[in-house]
């Protein structure tokens, strides 16, 4: 972790201007804080770190910031857990250096720092002091357990493995499923790593550049839409700025141009809009706070692109703090009688959560001169979940009568964690996680999810309601609602009309799905074209994969003939396996011709020929290596020519990771495109890698591309190659 820590001080691209405070105001976008506490010292607290604490029952100087901010949120919150933590970790650390020359312990303060501003519970601020010492000194995970519990040792422990993590393309996709699981398991442990990420990348400007933009893409990749998910909004808006500013310069710096520009202005329509709804509700008799929330640079930068020359009302948004659910209706009703609505912007978030726990009320108000403010209406723990996500919900897996207020009360541990029950994607995590066949299925579907950044509502007839990702099929949501029984949907009517599982479904649809009463009803084989969710294409993909298509058996019987050698000197396919019906025509005419096992030519592949024994001309690709040996011998080539046939067999292999059932996943895609396997052979698997290899005769040689592009996209699969067998000066 201390590679991507360096001085905060030093300029660099990956701190945007203004400079940013440490402190995480809610509702407070750091681009815009006007009166934001000072940026914490960490030289000072560098010092204050070296000197140790003074007595053994005084709270060190060095957490002072982190005590006043935990107590801020938990009033009669226990310090000392915090106070021998910290003890720990200094002593642990000593000695240790950042990049930027402050003493290491600096940087697990300020990860805490941002975690206390948060709401988080005293156990993670706890494990969030000590998330280095594992990794970094000699603590033992044995003495963390002995010493702060089990809890505690449970989220270093948790944390410890997520420093580990490759978070680069090439890595492996069991090390994101541990990743995940863990996750899912106690979401405090990416709660931690979260804050890690963000202070890290607040003192990223001493990095070269070639590394800021690696760090960068991995955390706009995987780690701001896990923030998104998980419903921590202020790490994630943080995030995005920073990440914005190091890979789009150009754009950063044209946004912060924007700002400024604005801020200069005389006048703040936003103020003045602000002040019009202060005196509605305040003549209503309805107490409420009403604030001004400046838009962070990403969010300026999309409206810009979104609605071309921005007005001073575009760059913030009102937000209007109630105490009680109700009063948030009563808000809006106000201000749709008293002031003129635009009626496009209204949403309900508070009957219908997000998938990330968000609740609000959107609208907006517009005045003559035509400017629009947009409103968001919420109640003060809302807006605490909105800005905090889970971090907000302390230890979301003590049950209620053991949750304390200070969330430091130790409690048994067993080991196990309760599924928390949440909405949205945080549940569905879990079951991914149990029913994925293998790492790289999980791996892929999530990469998949994390990409969609929208999450729509549908409502069953019972009057419940399913939370799907937009584009979702009526397919999905019945994976959604029955699980694996949804093999047996029929249909589904949609808004009250019959409908084909195919339809995708927009947010607010009622659905009704039709069940079959057939026991042994299967799904189509055509439902994983139209599932957009992993439960969907993770049980259809079971289910194929235990009930292989036709040609798929004969496959999986070929395959006993026994593996290749190695994958370096491959077994060449026998006289009969290449032999097929002549496609091309060699002169003189009449000559016999077949088609070379080392490179397995088809039309419409640029070939030559070579006359070997028995007066046989066999034809191979321009750029067979076989056929440059011969041409360098001395070997005279022979003219050939694709003749009027277009069927034709090759051999194609097919690199993986190893996981159950993929043989009979890459034959079932075979099968579907309508081609033949002659036979089929596959290596014992290296380094969780296997190399399958299909001889494969196809009735028309222009479906070669469209069947590697389908080999290619069953989950595991990583390349699809044509055979480049070795070949012998016997061709």
């Amino acid at each position: 972790m201390s590679a991507e820590a360096t001085n905060p001080a030093t300029p660099g691209p990956a701190t945007p201007a203004p400079q940013r405070s440490a402190s995480l105001e809610p509702g407070v976008p750091p681009a815009h804080r006007k009166k934001a506490r000072p940026r914490i010292d960490l030289r000072r607290l560098g010092r204050a770190a070296l000197l140790g604490p003074a007595t053994r029952d005084r709270l060190p100087d060095a957490i002072g910031h982190v005590a006043e901010a935990h107590r801020a949120h938990h009033p009669d919150a226990k310090l000392e857990p915090l106070r021998r933590a910290y003890v720990l970790a200094e002593s642990s650390h000593r000695g240790q250096m950042r990049k930027s020359g402050e003493p290491y312990i600096t940087h697990p303060l300020a990860v805490t720092l941002i975690l206390a501003e948060l709401g988080a519970e005293t156990t993670t601020l706890t494990a969030s002091l000590l998330h280095d010492t594992v990794e970094d000194t000699e603590v033992t995970l044995d003495q963390v357990r002995a010493e702060f519990g089990d809890e505690v040792c449970y989220l270093v422990d948790g944390v410890t493995k997520l420093e580990k993590v490759d978070y680069g393309a090439a890595a492996e996709p069991e090390t994101f499923r541990k990743m995940l699981v863990a996750t899912g398991n106690d979401v405090r442990v990416m709660s931690i790593k979260l804050a890690d990420r963000l202070h890290n990348m607040r003192t990223l400007g001493v990095m070269r550049p070639e590394k800021q933009a690696r760090i960068a893409k991995v955390t706009r990749d995987v780690l701001i839409p896990l923030a998104e998910r998980l419903g921590v909004q202020a790490l994630k808006t943080e995030l995005e700025d920073l990440v914005f500013a190091i890979l789009h310069p150009e754009e950063y710096a044209h946004t912060r141009e924007l700002i400024s520009e604005n801020d200069s202005r005389d006048g703040n329509p936003l103020a003045e809009i602000a002040e019009e709804v202060r005196v509605v509700l305040r003549d209503a008799g309805i107490q409420a706070e009403v604030l001004i929330r400046p838009r962070h640079f990403v969010s300026v930068h999309r409206v810009s692109r979104k609605r071309g020359p921005m007005r001073g009302a575009d760059f913030g948004r009102l937000l209007v703090l109630v105490n009680e659910d109700a009063d948030c209706y009563g808000v809006l009703g106000e201000l749709h009688t008293c002031l003129t609505p635009v009626v496009s912007e209204f949403k309900d978030f508070i009957a219908v959560p997000k998938f990330n726990l968000y609740q609000s009320l959107h609208t907006a108000v517009t005045r003559g001169d035509g400017q629009v403010a947009e409103v968001l209406i919420r109640t003060h723990q809302m807006h605490k979940v909105a800005e905090a996500g889970v971090i907000a919900l302390g230890n979301p897996y003590a049950p209620p009568s053991e949750e304390q207020p200070d969330g430091g009360a130790e409690r048994p541990f067993d080991g196990e964690r309760a599924d928390p029950t949440r909405p949205g994607w945080l549940s569905r995590l879990l079951d991914w996680q149990q029913g994925a066949p293998d790492p790289d299925t999980f791996w892929s579907t999530l990469r998949e999810d994390l990409a969609q950044d929208r999450e729509i509502t549908v409502f069953r007839a019972d009057g419940g309601s399913l939370g799907l990702p937009e584009g979702a099929s009526c397919v999905d949501a019945a994976y959604a609602q029955y699980g694996e029984d949804a093999h047996a949907c029929i249909g589904a009517r949609v808004n009250g009309r019959l409908a084909t599982l195919s339809t995708v479904l927009k947010d607010g649809d009622t659905v009704q799905l039709l069940m079959g009463q057939d026991p042994a009803s299967e799904p189509s084989r055509e439902w994983l074209e139209h599932a957009h969710t992993a439960a969907a294409r993770i049980a259809i993909q079971r289910w194929m994969a235990t009930h292989p298509a036709p040609g798929a058996e004969e496959a999986s019987r070929t395959s006993a003939t026994g593996p290749r050698p190695s994958a370096e000197a491959p077994a060449r396919p026998t006289e009969a396996q290449v032999a097929r019906p002549a496609s091309a025509v060699a002169d003189p005419p009449g000559a016999s011709v077949r088609m070379a096992g080392c490179c397995t030519p088809v039309p419409p592949d640029e070939v030559t020929g070579f006359a070997v024994r028995g007066g046989v001309v066999t034809v191979h690709r321009v750029e067979c290596a076989g056929a440059a040996r011969m041409k360098s011998a001395g070997r005279p080539e022979v003219g050939v020519r694709w003749g009027d046939t277009t069927e034709c067999r090759v051999t194609l292999v097919a690199e993986s990771f190893g996981r159950p059932h993929l043989l009979a996943d890459l034959t079932e895609a075979i099968a579907v495109e309508g081609v033949a396997i002659v036979s089929a052979t596959v290596e014992p698997p290296s380094q969780q890698r296997v190399r399958h290899t299909y001889t494969l005769q196809l009735p028309d040689a222009a479906r070669l591309q469209g069947l590697m592009r389908a080999m290619r996209n069953v989950p595991g699969v990583y390349d699809v190659s044509r055979a480049q067998h070795p070949a012998t000066a016997a061709q």
